[in-house]
């Protein structure tokens, strides 16, 4: 590289994000000097002449979205934070990867202002900035009238490397140039190593042909350090409308350090107190100065407080004008970006009585659409799969070639972009219950994405059918048995598996208002309707387990067994329940559609509806029986599928394995004597 030549004022402040990222790293010795050092030039560039935002409202509606893909050089995103105005103080920096800390170890949503997303498990956040691109595409379309672009702003993304590796950030990627995001642009940081070594060791595809071959406008910057050349790179960027662009600019990891950039060894690793002066020296810094930020350096970030605060004041106006003429949809925009449903959201839901047997796939789709015509902005897809899981908006269409705003989300086979993407529209704003379908087997493939969802606590949902072996003749590819349990493994995420129509309904009823993800999965099969008592059904979902039904003769609500099912087994519980019964057995009937539900209920329910004095317990689900202990006890028997299913009839599957009311009655027998 040349060396750029840049003012004074702008090499100072780019010298002082290097220099608080090495002095917090060295003082945590822990984190990732290297990516802060090197791409400090371009993300300079970015923030400091291209990047709209309010360092005094970090919510506000229409600043541009900056997300850190790269999540492990975090500092150079904390850096940037206190030093254009943010509530990050210079003893929060000082605290980097300390417990209690707002400067975590990678960039977390909620717990540092400014921070987007949560990042750092590599190629996430570059698909959430895809959903972030969208959501603004979308919403563009719906609210902006004449002039009055009250929607529009610009979404940027650092990625790295190891992003660009992820399958993740290819499938997202192929999704954003097919629809054309226009206003998405990646800068990647392109050094040339990677955490082991030189990344041409794994990584010597040419990325500049495969972004261009997946309808990505291109630019190369040789030298990231030449703030003109990347300041020319992003003009160009926008001022392309019809494709996502993506900068390829050439940093050095670890720029500054005498002994250690162009290495890996700058990468994941506290430079050490000799290499840190050595770097401050050859900075022309003060090496003994720590968390040192010249006044002048301070002064020329924090002109960002006040070009953003003129730019909220700008859109203000321009809001005030386009609400003054579209007083109804302007009531719409604020109830949606307030994350609030609609007067009347759920006044469509059915509500099914005597009918025959249904899917609750079919149930699923009914409540979607009862739902979705309230809420104009709640919008989602499938994964190539609308036909089964019967996830379609009616009436609405399809995302498609440069035709990105429709409510219907045509994803393609990409599981885990899909995830991301989605979980991008609700990190957003103003997509009410964004949403997600696949069949349940291939929530595997979306896992990284719903567990970031879970650990942000975002209002997505995940819709999942063919949840069990009651796939049937797809055999064991296609029929999930460990998933729903490993899906409850998840801390913040709520697990529906409704036991019928009915329940089915209350399962989105109670979803929809969870300030949380959910997971809601349904049946290929039929299933018998629970047509007694629809409201105290719906009540029930709401608290995760309730009574469905027990014997007349019980007395004090003390039964003499208990049996507990999910899903497609409530029905086979009620068969047995039917014999029990009928041999004079104390039995209650427990439905139990959401384990997380019922454990957040006060122990005065719990103990209502599973008595702890009745030991005699049997749980019966149509997948893994580990996690049921909890709740059949040691004395308790847990009926299901600890094995991969096999390629049959449903029916005869169920046969097989023992998912059966004969089951149930077997292990009656064992516990009650």
């Amino acid at each position: 590289m040349t060396a750029a030549v840049n003012t004074e004022e702008q090499t100072l402040a780019i010298n002082t994000i290097r220099t608080l990222a090495i002095d917090a790293v060295q003082k945590a010795n822990s984190g990732h000097p290297g990516l802060p050092m090197g791409a400090a030039s371009m993300a300079y560039t970015l923030w400091h002449n291209h990047l709209r935002h309010n360092p005094k409202n970090p919510h506000w509606h229409n600043r541009d979205r900056f997300i850190l893909s790269a999540g492990h050089g975090s500092m150079l995103i904390y850096a940037l934070l206190h030093l254009t105005g943010y509530d990050i103080s210079l003893d929060d920096l000082k605290n980097f990867r300390q417990w209690g800390s707002k400067t975590p170890g990678h960039p977390e949503y909620r717990e540092v202002p400014g921070v987007e997303t949560t990042t750092g498990p590599l190629g996430q956040g570059a698909s959430n900035a895809v959903g972030m691109a969208l959501a603004e595409a979308f919403l563009a379309k719906h609210f902006n009238r004449g002039d009055a672009n009250i929607v529009d702003h610009y979404t940027y993304a650092i990625v790295s490397d190891g992003d660009l590796m992820e399958g993740i950030s290819i499938e997202a990627a192929a999704l954003a140039g097919h629809w054309g995001l226009g206003k998405l642009t990646f800068l990647y940081d392109d050094n040339g190593v990677t955490l082991d070594g030189k990344a041409e060791m794994t990584f010597t595809e040419n990325i500049e042909q495969r972004y261009q071959a997946q309808g990505w406008h291109t630019l190369r910057v040789a030298d990231g350090n030449d703030i003109a050349a990347v300041n020319e790179a992003l003009n160009t960027a926008k001022s392309i409308t019809d494709k996502p662009s993506i900068l390829l600019i050439r940093n050095i990891i670890g720029y500054g350090s005498p002994n250690k950039q162009g290495s890996n060894k700058a990468h994941g690793a506290a430079l050490g107190v000799e290499e840190v002066k050595l770097t401050k020296e050859n900075l022309g810094w003060d090496a003994e100065k720590f968390f040192y930020v010249p006044d002048a350096a301070l002064n020329h970030w924090r002109e960002a407080i006040d070009k953003g605060k003129a730019a909220e004041e700008s859109w203000n106006q321009l809001y005030a004008k386009w609400k003054s003429a579209n007083p109804e949809l302007a009531v719409e925009y604020e109830q949606v970006f307030a994350g609030e449903l609609p007067q009347g959201w759920d006044s469509d839901l059915p509500v099914y009585s005597d009918e025959k047997p249904i899917a609750t796939r079919n149930a699923l789709s009914a409540a979607l659409n009862a739902i979705a015509p309230y809420i104009p902005t709640m919008i989602g897809g499938d994964a190539d799969l609308a036909g089964s899981t019967k996830t379609l908006i009616k009436g609405e269409a399809n995302t498609g070639h440069k035709h990105p705003t429709e409510r219907n989300i045509r994803f393609g086979v990409r599981e885990h972009a899909m995830g991301a993407i989605v979980n991008g529209l609700a990190l957003h704003g103003g997509i009410i219950k964004p949403y997600s379908a696949t069949f349940l087997t291939f929530s595997d493939y979306m896992r990284g994405s719903i567990r970031l969802g879970s650990l942000m606590k975002i209002p997505t949902l995940y819709l999942f059918t063919h949840d069990s072996i009651g796939v049937g003749e797809d055999g064991p590819t296609h029929q999930p048995v460990e998933h729903v349990m490993s899906l409850r493994l998840i801390p913040n995420l709520t697990v529906f598996r409704p036991g019928d129509a009915n329940e089915m309904v209350g399962a989105w009823k109670t979803a929809m208002q969870l300030s949380g993800p959910a997971v809601i999965v349904g049946t290929r099969q039929n299933l018998a309707v629970l047509a007694d008592n629809v409201a105290g059904i719906h009540e029930g979902v709401s608290r995760g387990a309730y009574i469905l039904t027990e014997s007349a003769k019980i007395k004090k609500g003390r039964p003499e067994v208990i049996i507990m099912a999910t899903g497609s087994e409530v029905e086979i519980a009620l068969e047995a329940f039917a014999a029990l019964d009928g041999e004079g057995v104390k039995t209650r009937v427990v439905s139990m559609p959401s384990w997380e539900l019922f454990d957040a209920q006060s122990e005065d329910y719990q103990e209502f509806v599973l008595p702890s004095d009745v030991r005699s317990r049997v749980s019966i689900e149509a997948g893994t029986t580990l996690g049921w202990g909890k709740y059949v006890g040691l004395d308790g028997i847990s009926i299901g599928v600890d094995t991969f299913g096999t390629s049959a009839p449903y029916a005869k599957i169920y046969a097989e394995y023992g998912i059966t009311s004969e089951a149930i009655l077997e292990a009656v027998s064992v516990l009650v004597k």
